[in-house]
C-alpha cells in the first residue's frame, strides 16, 4: 500500500487540524494549482511558469526543482504531488524538438487527472518586459472569453473550462469596484489561443460613473492546442455532482414564470356563497314580502289599526 494511501492517525493536534483542512466539505476550499518544469524545459518555458505562479499566487505552488515526468505517458508522478501538495490543477512545461515550448494545463478529480490539454507558446511577453504598474498579488481577475471556437467545438469548450477552473480564484460573496481591476482575456481565432491580461484604470468622467481604460500588464501568450486528454461523459458528469446538501430544498404550491415573478397556491374550503357576509346597505335590504317568500309563504304580521 502506498504511503499516501492508508490511513492515517493524528497523533498531534497540528497533524489533526492539516488533516481536518483536507476532509471533504459542502463548501470546498480554493483550488490551487502546481507549476511543475519538465526535465528538459527551457528559459522560455520557466519564465511563463514563474509569471503564471506570480499571477495566481497564493493558490500556487511552483516546483524549482526538474521533474522527468511525460504526462501523457504516464501519470502516477502527477497523481502523487497532487497528493502530497493537496492540488487540484496543474500546469506541466517542457521543451523538446518535437514539442518546443510545450505546456500542459490539467485538472484532478480525486487525486487522478480528469482533463489534460498540451499547448504550444508560439510568443510570450513577459511581465518584466512590460514597464506598467502591477496589480496586487492575490488580486480575482475578471475572465473574458471571445470567439465561436469556444462555444462549437468539444475541446475548446473544455479548454474554457478548464482556463475558468484555473484562474477565477475565490469565491467572494461582496465585490467592491475598486476591486474589479484585473482582466484575463482568451480569444480563440485561425487556430491559435491569444491569452491578454489588461489592469484597469478608473479615469475621472465628470460624473458618478468613472471612465475606464484598459493597460497592458502582461504576461501575454500566443498558444496553439496541440494534445488533449479529456474525460469521459460519464466520469465528467460524476466530477460535477453536487452533494445533497447544497441543493436547495423545494418548495411546494410555489412557481415561478419567465419574467421571475412567484406565485403561491392556497388550498382552502369550499365556501358557501349565500352566506357570504357583504356590506349593510339600505338599498340592499329585502322587502317583507321577499322575506315571506324565502320562510314559506308566510302572511307578515298585520300592522296595529290606528
Amino acid at each position: 500500500m502506498d504511503a499516501l494511501d492508508r490511513v492515517v492517525k493524528p497523533k498531534t493536534k497540528r497533524a489533526k487540524r492539516f488533516l481536518e483542512k483536507r476532509e471533504p466539505k459542502l463548501n470546498e476550499n480554493t483550488k490551487n494549482a502546481m507549476l511543475i518544469r519538465g526535465g528538459n524545459a527551457n528559459l522560455t518555458v520557466t519564465e511563463v511558469l514563474k509569471d503564471i505562479y506570480a499571477v495566481k499566487k497564493p493558490f500556487a505552488v511552483l516546483y524549482k526543482r526538474k521533474n522527468i515526468t511525460r504526462p501523457f505517458e504516464d501519470q502516477t508522478s502527477l497523481e502523487f504531488f497532487s497528493k502530497k501538495s493537496d492540488c487540484s490543477l496543474f500546469l506541466f512545461g517542457s521543451h523538446n524538438k518535437k514539442r518546443p515550448n510545450n505546456l500542459i494545463i490539467g485538472r484532478m478529480f480525486d487525486y487522478h487527472v480528469l482533463d489534460m490539454i498540451e499547448l504550444g507558446i508560439e510568443k510570450f511577453v513577459s511581465l518584466k518586459d512590460v514597464k506598467n504598474s502591477k496589480c496586487p498579488e492575490g488580486t480575482k481577475p475578471m475572465l473574458i472569453f471571445a470567439g465561436d471556437m469556444f462555444d462549437v467545438n468539444e475541446e475548446y469548450r473544455r479548454l474554457k473550462s478548464l482556463l475558468i477552473d484555473f484562474f477565477r480564484g475565490p469565491t467572494v460573496p461582496n465585490i467592491r469596484l475598486a476591486g474589479l481591476e484585473y482582466v484575463l482575456h482568451f480569444t480563440a481565432v485561425d487556430g491559435k489561443i491569444y491569452m491578454r491580461s489588461y489592469k484597469v484604470l478608473l479615469k475621472k468622467s465628470g460624473c458618478k460613473i468613472p471612465r475606464i481604460e484598459l493597460e497592458e500588464m502582461g504576461p501575454s501568450l500566443d498558444l496553439v492546442m496541440r494534445r488533449t486528454h479529456l474525460a469521459s461523459d460519464d466520469l465528467y458528469k460524476l466530477s460535477l455532482k453536487q452533494p445533497k446538501g447544497l441543493k436547495p430544498k423545494k418548495k411546494k404550491n410555489i412557481s415561478h414564470d419567465v419574467f421571475g415573478t412567484t406565485y403561491g397556491r392556497i388550498h382552502m374550503q369550499k365556501q358557501d356563497l349565500s352566506k357570504l357576509q357583504t356590506r349593510k346597505m339600505k338599498g340592499l335590504k329585502k322587502r317583507p314580502a321577499e322575506k315571506s317568500a324565502e320562510d314559506g309563504g308566510a302572511t307578515p304580521k298585520k300592522s296595529k289599526s290606528a
